[in-house]
């Protein structure tokens, strides 16, 4: 009987791994933090489904690179906003409308058009900005994102996680 229950718990759990397996294996691919003073091959922007692009990374406007807003707009694809500046704790510390809009501003100038995912950085994000997110009609995406979506960065580290992996899915 222990070992009937314990085949049967046995074969839910792989049949659960292999579901997410599946899930994983037809859902988009993401790319993080995308943004001019991040390298990133355009393989791999071609690869991907959805980029999700820092408006503001090291106090530098995306919408001042216009020949770069050109080049990701020509790829035609989802873009999702990452933070405004992608700092560690940016959404842990209290932000308001005036912090956000800044970020949407710059999104807005550089690819014509207002973000309509926002994903915190290292998915970090109090209570208060999560309201804050959601108040201004942006998608939060959060874990079950990144549990269902195969997602990469363009500067991994060490070697052996770098998106040489996503040239075979």
């Amino acid at each position: 009987m222990i070992k009937k229950k314990l085949l049967i718990i046995l074969l839910v759990i792989v049949s659960l791994i292999f579901l997410l397996f599946i899930i994983r294996l037809i859902s988009p691919k993401e790319i993080d933090d995308v943004t001019p003073g991040i390298f990133c091959e355009t393989k791999y922007l071609e690869k991907s489904d959805i980029l999700w692009v820092i408006p503001d990374f090291d106090n530098t406007a995306i919408s001042e690179n216009a020949s770069w807003c050109k080049h990701i707009l020509s790829l035609n694809k989802t873009l999702g906003m990452h933070g405004i500046m992608h700092a560690y704790d940016e959404f842990l510390v209290d932000r308001n409308n005036e912090y956000l809009y800044r970020g949407i501003k710059i999104f807005e100038d550089c690819f014509g058009f207002r973000p309509e995912m926002f994903k915190p950085p290292q998915l970090k994000i109090s209570d208060s900005n999560t309201k804050l997110i959601e108040g201004n009609n942006l998608k939060l995406k959060m874990n079950f994102n990144q549990l269902v979506h195969k997602v990469y960065h363009c500067n991994d580290e060490p070697e052996f996680v770098k998106n040489k992996v996503i040239d075979w899915v």
